[in-house]
């Protein structure tokens, strides 16, 4: 691999990356897994740091070399933290009795055997992957375990798995995701015999309630929904029909946002405690001024059924977590050049506009001693009284077993890592400028849901890497397209 073309295609992350706020360590401090077969490419900061930000395994100094934080391969759940090393410190320059002092030797003996900028030089890979999520590690394992190539990949953050990452929380040993509930859920079959290779998995079928007047509800929308909220006693499919009919906002256009989806699938009341004040809290927008999709992807049921996916054959858990999914999706693979980031950061330095992106801050909580904080694993909160999303309880997830319970206040915001593209028009005409130069680049593929610039369920994002492997790496006669 030419050190330029590695430079090119590393790049576009210094926009989004520099958002975040991972430290970064000094040259001398890389570091390599022998466990983990897959080869990550540990770069000097001169090079590649200032870009990247982190790595998948890291160790990190803060601006005045006092502190240094070291996430564990074997538990991702927590950061030690060792003060009194600077980052100019050897094995026998502790000076803190509270140190773990093998565990702060053997990370200093993993610094003096890490992989060198030279070695990774000179190591040839087939290709490269940015980025270690679903999308990523999809088309990785398929390149290195279909077609026997070697892979490289490249990811900005701490750890393998992305957005699906999970750890065990050290105070309640209650297994918990780090970007937010993550559920599994397809219909493909292709997926799910796919993903039976790398877990056992755990049926889960997946409901939510909505905090709404006092009440908790089924979101979405059903029977009881509606019969709790306006307290009438609606007995049937039909009568839940006449209802809806009669609530519906009727207009002589198609829905040309998502204020109008919603009041012509719902009505107004429902519309106005259900659709209107959450969705602001997600997007910082009304509904009037987000693409009718928003909505229109929120089912209405005329039944009692509160599953959220329910037309979907396939709904579990990974039984281990999503981290141990990821160990074994990549793991055997040998060595990766997909950019999974966003899109409009690979070509930042044509000077467009960024895309908009909401992002999540998640605030948590322990209660101690205590079974259960809510009733259920996702509880929304759609009034605007409340200046959070939804609250989220890991424990009812796998049936998990504590003393105690924890769990996460979400809240929506601008800046920090992107979850939420922003369906506007604003962002669909500026999209698709990019994406018509992301099809004029040479050896360079566009894959999951940042660099389509689209909300990808799953086994969406998981799909859409399976058919880029179909459809670029492997000819029609299924001989190799790579090299």
């Amino acid at each position: 691999m030419e050190l330029d073309r590695t430079r090119q295609l590393i790049s576009p992350q210094t926009n989004q990356s520099s958002r975040s706020n991972s430290k970064v360590l000094p040259a001398r401090q890389e570091r390599s897994r022998s466990h983990i077969k897959i080869t990550y490419l540990l770069i000097p900061l001169s090079f590649f740091l200032l870009s990247l930000h982190s790595y998948f395994f890291w160790i990190s100094t803060d601006p005045a070399g006092k502190n240094i934080s070291h996430r564990s391969s074997n538990n991702h759940s927590s950061f030690h933290s060792y003060s009194g090393i600077s980052s100019n410190s050897d094995s026998d320059n502790i000076n803190d009795d509270n140190v773990d002092q093998e565990l702060v030797k053997q990370i200093m003996k993993d610094v003096d055997q890490s992989l060198t900028f030279e070695k990774a030089l000179h190591k040839k890979y087939d290709v490269c992957v940015v980025g270690a999520g679903l999308s990523g590690s999809v088309i990785a394992e398929r390149i290195a375990n279909g077609l026997n190539k070697k892979v490289l990949i490249i990811d900005k953050r701490d750890h393998i798995g992305g957005n699906c990452h999970d750890y065990t929380d050290e105070e309640t040993g209650i297994r918990v995701n780090m970007y937010g509930a993550h559920l599994f859920h397809t219909n493909s079959e292709r997926v799910w015999d796919y993903v039976q290779k790398f877990s056992k998995w755990t049926p889960y079928e997946h409901k939510v309630l909505g905090y709404v007047n006092g009440s908790n509800v089924p979101i979405p929308v059903n029977i009881d929904t509606v019969n709790t909220l306006f307290h009438t006693n609606i007995q049937s499919s039909e009568e839940m029909d006449r209802w809806l009919e009669k609530e519906q906002v009727k207009y002589d256009h198609e829905p040309v946002n998502s204020e109008e989806m919603a009041m012509s699938r719902v009505g107004k009341r429902l519309y106005e405690l259900i659709f209107k004040g959450y969705t602001y809290k997600q997007w910082a927008r009304y509904p009037s001024e987000l693409g009718p999709e928003v909505t229109a992807r929120i089912p209405v049921r005329n039944d009692w059924d509160d599953r959220y996916f329910p037309k979907d054959k396939y709904q579990a858990l990974p039984s281990d977590g999503y981290t141990r999914l990821f160990d074994n999706l990549i793991l055997n693979n040998s060595n990766i050049d997909v950019f999974t980031g966003p899109i409009d950061a690979y070509f930042s330095k044509q000077g467009w506009p960024a895309l908009e992106y909401r992002s999540l801050d998640f605030e948590r909580k322990v209660a101690r001693n205590t079974q259960f904080f809510q009733p259920n694993s996702v509880v929304n909160h759609p009034s605007s009284d409340d200046d959070f999303t939804r609250i989220v309880e890991y424990k009812h997830f796998l049936n998990q077993s504590s003393p105690h319970t924890v769990y996460y206040v979400e809240r929506s915001k601008d800046g920090g890592e992107p979850y939420y593209p922003v369906p506007n028009k604003r962002n669909k005409d500026l999209f698709a400028k990019y994406q018509a130069m992301a099809n004029s680049e040479d050896g360079v593929f566009f894959v999951g849901r940042l660099a389509n610039y689209k909300y990808f369920n799953m086994d969406e994002a998981i799909l859409n890497a399976l058919e880029l492997f179909d459809d670029k790496f492997v000819t029609s006669e299924g001989s190799e397209e790579v090299g």
